[in-house]
């Protein structure tokens, strides 16, 4: 569509067109249904199929063992930090953190309220500039779970091999990067992202959990926040975000036309190699991230390693030139493209070529 820009929003994040386009057809009149996907009863046949080929998409597209269950459910992955330590926290067994970032530091915050925390590993002292090495992780061996963030949208970290922990469950918030590349689900005791990344809009998040985990909560808990009510119910033991779950479906369609998770993960890497080469080539741009812990989903850049008056310029001059969503965190500054899986090449060879000609004017 000629008066869309490129969108490098690090969530809620760019939708496959050709899913907007679908969503858009159906508005008014899903299927033979007669009403829109946001007026049917989640109780509804058409519903139920809705939901069923959403989970049967994911499945296919994640290889998501037979005996994990998913879950479609609501609050965001900030629920999530603190609904994991009330079901799977072990009393006097602590909950193991491997600290990267700004999203461990929040799970951390939850964990704390209901269990008993510990870093097991942290690069704090390195401003997240870098992932732990195995050898710097020390895990208790009694831990109810270790906690990781897949992949960190403010530093611009991620884990390419995931931390062998042996038999304790491993939980991550796979927010960022769930469906960008392959991986082997089985290593995970369980696995919560929320959708408006790489999944779908902002309102869903998924969970993917071995179900003897949720049987560690007490029957004491609130009723909403114990994943064997969610289990029991198969995502419907209340209102689900029905129309999230209804893009979640399309989209899922979209990975299977593109050649599945591992053409996109592909496709992720070229877009993320064309960036990083062009930062590296460059005398004038920098990222502060250890090459091998890159993300291929949310790319850091430095100005002459902050100059934040040019900075804040090539932001604005790269929102005039239909590039949207380059400025990096509150939190740290700089710049930021995240490229998730929806984000085209075409998109990415558009903000080198400014990335380029920015440097020439200003360089």
């Amino acid at each position: 569509m000629p008066d869309r820009i490129f969108n490098f929003s690090a969530g809620p994040a760019v939708l496959p067109e050709p899913i907007l386009q679908q969503a858009k057809e159906e508005l008014l009149n899903f299927g033979s249904s007669g009403m829109s996907v946001m007026e049917m009863s989640h109780r509804s046949k058409d519903f139920e199929g809705i939901i069923a080929k959403a989970e049967a998409g994911l499945r296919k597209q994640m290889n998501i063992p037979n005996d994990y269950v998913v879950l479609f459910l609501q609050g965001g992955a900030s629920l999530q930090f603190a609904m994991v330590p009330m079901n799977l926290y072990l009393q006097g067994n602590p909950v193991d953190v491997i600290h990267t970032g700004a999203w461990t530091k929040k799970a951390m915050a939850e964990i704390e309220k209901v269990a008993a925390c510990r870093i097991a590993a942290s690069t704090e002292a390195e401003n997240f500039t870098r992932l732990p090495a195995s050898d710097e992780i020390r895990l208790d061996e009694n831990a109810s779970y270790v906690h990781i963030c897949s992949n960190n949208t403010i530093y611009g970290t991620q884990w390419r091999q995931f931390p062998e922990i042996g038999e304790i469950p491993l939980v991550a918030d796979m927010s960022s990067d769930i469906l960008s590349r392959q991986i082997d689900v089985s290593k995970f005791g369980l696995i919560f992202a929320g959708a408006q990344k790489n999944i779908g809009p902002a309102g869903v998040t998924v969970v993917i959990m071995q179900p003897y985990l949720a049987e560690r909560a007490p029957r004491t808990h609130p009723t909403m926040l114990q994943y064997r009510t969610h289990i029991k119910s198969r995502s419907l033991y209340n209102t689900p975000p029905t129309f999230g779950i209804y893009m979640i479906s399309l989209v899922m369609d979209w990975i299977e036309a593109q050649g599945g998770v591992p053409a996109i993960e592909a496709h992720n890497e070229t877009k993320a190699k064309l960036l990083y080469d062009t930062i590296d080539a460059s005398g004038f741009y920098t990222c502060p991230v250890a090459k091998q812990d890159r993300s291929r989903m949310n790319v850091i850049v430095r100005i002459r390693d902050g100059d934040e008056t040019l900075e804040k310029k090539f932001v604005e001059e790269a929102v005039a030139a239909g590039l949207s969503g380059l400025k990096g965190h509150r939190s740290v500054g700089g710049i930021r493209a995240s490229i998730y899986n929806a984000q085209t090449f075409e998109a990415v060879n558009a903000l080198v070529d400014f990335m380029k000609d920015f440097e020439v004017r200003n360089g």
